[in-house]
């Protein structure tokens, strides 16, 4: 009898551990995925009894999957338009936890630092108008380099991605000729060029490719240590890529009370000119309690501890006026 009793209370107490283990999937941009695996891989040591998983398969798909039901929360480097929130029924929170920049890497044999690149000389290649690195348009802008006589590659994406949409948007706002013929959005057809597969897809065309050029996250380029254009600003200057020009440009954003805010063209003389805020996309309501406290306790660790990690990987830390913004919207999620 006192072992049946002894095997009842161990049974019980499996199904008791079995039952609060909560699982949590998420997918979307690949921009912040290292820091969102670090912070899932973190948050779960400390929590033994949760487990998050987040698979990087870009913007659009992410937000897709989110609204289709399929993942718990979503990413999005661009967040999601009225009209996607409505076919949601308005059921959705989109939280800015951290900020990056979006570099132009490229991989010119001899160069290996200080290619400068104008408003329009960059516009101009991704338009398929500077074909050659050796243009006199950008020989005028680099006096100290010896710029080989090398065909352009241009590498873009191939998927729907957040990245694109902010590249493009800025591209959009510097140059008419741009917006007239290509646009802004998370896919483009493209004038000209190769196209990767997440921002790991592009890293590894330019890596592979003499002569490429192609947009990319700050911290992919930088742990892949991919060579970084410097590239000159609203204000006429030439900014090289680095966490503190990015910070800059988004220390001048006040973010409004849907936490929706855009920067396709800063104007301040130290600002990186492409820089954005990415976010977490969850709902306001979900049917298991559970979750939804498992969802907040994750994400505020992201707010909070997980902010350490973010300079460490390549991305930009919230201000601390920032952080509490999205924590105060956070709190409203039941």
């Amino acid at each position: 009898m006192k072992r049946s009793i002894l095997l009842a209370v161990i049974f019980a107490s499996l199904f008791i551990e079995a039952k609060a283990f909560t699982a949590l999937n998420g997918s979307g941009a690949t921009f912040p995925a290292p820091l969102y695996l670090r912070w899932a891989s973190d948050f779960g040591k400390a929590n033994n009894t949760v487990s998050i998983n987040y698979q990087g398969v870009g913007s659009g798909a992410g937000v897709k999957q989110f609204g289709d039901g399929i993942t718990d929360f979503g990413a999005s480097d661009v967040a999601m338009t009225d009209a996607e929130i409505a076919k949601m029924g308005g059921n959705v929170l989109m939280l800015p936890v951290t900020g990056g920049t979006i570099v132009l890497a490229y991989n010119i044999p001899g160069v290996q630092a200080g290619l400068k690149l104008s408003r329009l000389n960059y516009t101009s290649i991704f338009l398929g108008k500077i074909q050659h690195w050796n243009d006199p348009l950008i020989v005028k802008d680099n006096p100290g380099l010896k710029i080989p006589n090398l065909p352009i590659t241009v590498v873009t994406r191939s998927d729907g991605s957040g990245t694109t949409a902010v590249f493009t948007a800025h591209l959009d706002a510097v140059s008419p000729e741009f917006a007239a013929n290509v646009g802004s959005g998370k896919s483009v057809t493209w004038p000209v060029g190769l196209a990767g597969k997440g921002n790991d897809g592009v890293t590894a065309l330019i890596k592979q490719t003499p002569g490429a050029i192609g947009y990319v996250e700050f911290g992919y380029a930088n742990n892949n240590k991919l060579t970084m254009a410097d590239l000159q600003n609203r204000a006429g200057n030439f900014i090289f890529p680095s966490i503190e020009s990015g910070a800059a440009t988004l220390a001048s954003v006040v973010l409004p009370e849907n936490l929706r805010a855009f920067i396709p063209d800063p104007d301040g003389a130290d600002d990186y000119p492409i820089a954005t805020f990415t976010w977490l996309l969850v709902k306001k309501t979900y049917p298991d309690t559970e979750k939804a406290t498992v969802i907040k306790d994750f994400v505020n660790y992201g707010l909070t501890k997980g902010q350490d990690a973010a300079p460490l990987l390549g991305y930009i830390s919230l201000p601390p006026s920032v952080v509490a913004k999205v924590q105060a919207t956070l709190d409203t999620v039941k």
